[in-house]
């Protein structure tokens, strides 16, 4: 991440390796070799906070390049593990809140992501008996910090801010503290690669860069993974670089990519139609419908921040490597709207230039 200059980044989304789930203990220990040895040892805590330690370097890079109001949002699950003869909880969470607020981040109210499961036996240990059973997890975190006060934004992006609205229920929904997104659709495609990478699904970090940044804004993703999080920018015509130290991940992230650049105008058109849906059945309930239109679309909104909002849709997106071996895609996005059958189309509407700063340049860093 030493490329990335200083203060230059919006937002972090990330998922890092968990500490203490076994599949991610040869990639922590290849970093410090003391894991592996803590590990054989029984020293369940020692091995735990060595593994932080290596993350610890990530939160604090990611406090320097990010700009003042910027967000860090980090998906992070807890461990439950027996080391030798001793059965414990391990909290990742708090442990990664500790280090940041140490690094100057602030802590604002996180999210709990539900994942619950359909298994019969949710315990852990002997069933039954008294004082032998422990609860399954069945959540994970989404901690949400932030660099410094709120964000300023000059006259420019205050418009663009505005542009970059959501709609009254989709909020409802996203600043809710409890996420159940158990049977979520999954717009890219499984494959054997993605099965072993614990990524997160599309519409998690799909709602984050939502909340917490606005179009143009540049997002990292320091553990990029499959590139979920490049492709849910290139969705939301947000810039993006992020870093994977597996060079196998390449043709997957290409994969997803690809695969983003088929289904994203289709994704735009559902929020729109989800929209118009969501207007009629007010309708239907209350006699009335909502006190506010929207200007581009023409369709009644809930508040007066919604009036300006207007949704991107994908007009192209192209791959190339840049002269160091960066894979890069770039894409370039329009204005999106439904036709009169309801189908999604890209209509050529209040088009920036490039001197408005919005640029559609999306870069995936490959850090050797």
């Amino acid at each position: 991440m030493g490329l990335i200059p200083d203060v230059t980044v919006d937002l972090v989304v990330t998922s890092p390796p968990y500490p203490m789930i076994e599949m991610w203990d040869e990639p922590l220990a290849k970093a410090d070799p003391a894991i592996s040895s803590a590990l054989n040892v029984g020293d369940g805590s020692a091995a735990f906070e060595l593994m932080h330690r290596q993350l610890d370097q990530v939160w604090a890079e990611s406090h320097r390049v990010l700009r003042q109001g910027g967000f860090l949002c980090i998906n992070v699950g807890d461990a439950t593990r027996k080391v030798k003869d001793n059965f414990r909880l391990y909290s990742n969470h708090s442990r990664i809140v500790s280090h940041c607020e140490s690094l100057g981040f602030q802590s604002l109210p996180l999210i709990l992501w539900r994942k619950q499961t359909n298994a019969p036996n949710k315990f852990m240990g002997s069933g039954m008996l008294p004082s032998g059973a422990y609860a399954t997890l069945e959540h994970e975190y989404v901690l949400v910090l932030r660099k410094g006060g709120k964000r300023d934004f000059s006259q420019a992006e205050a418009e663009i801010r505005r542009e970059s609205a959501f709609f009254w229920e989709e909020r409802n929904i996203w600043f809710s503290d409890m996420w159940d997104l158990k049977g979520a659709r999954q717009v890219l495609a499984p494959n054997e690669g993605r099965s072993r990478s614990a990524a997160y699904p599309l519409e998690l970090v799909h709602r984050l860069i939502n909340m917490y940044s606005m179009q143009g804004d540049l997002v990292l993703d320091p553990f990029l993974g499959t590139g979920t999080t490049a492709a849910a920018c290139v969705l939301n015509a947000r810039n993006s670089v992020g870093f994977e130290l597996l060079e196998g991940f390449s043709p997957i992230i290409q994969e997803t990519m690809e695969t983003m650049g088929r289904v994203a105008n289709g994704l735009v058109a559902e929020r729109l139609r989800a929209h118009l849906s969501f207007v009629e059945n007010y309708q239907d309930r209350h006699g009335k419908t909502l006190g506010h239109t929207n200007s581009t679309y023409g369709f009644p909104v809930m508040t007066t921040q919604e009036v300006e909002l207007r949704l991107l849709g994908l007009e192209s997106l192209s791959e190339s490597l840049s002269e160091s071996g960066e894979l890069q895609f770039t894409a370039a996005h329009t204005p999106a709207g439904l036709d009169s059958q309801g189908q999604d189309t890209l209509v050529k509407i209040g088009t920036r230039d490039d001197s408005s700063g919005q640029s559609d340049q999306l870069t995936l860093s490959f850090d050797r």
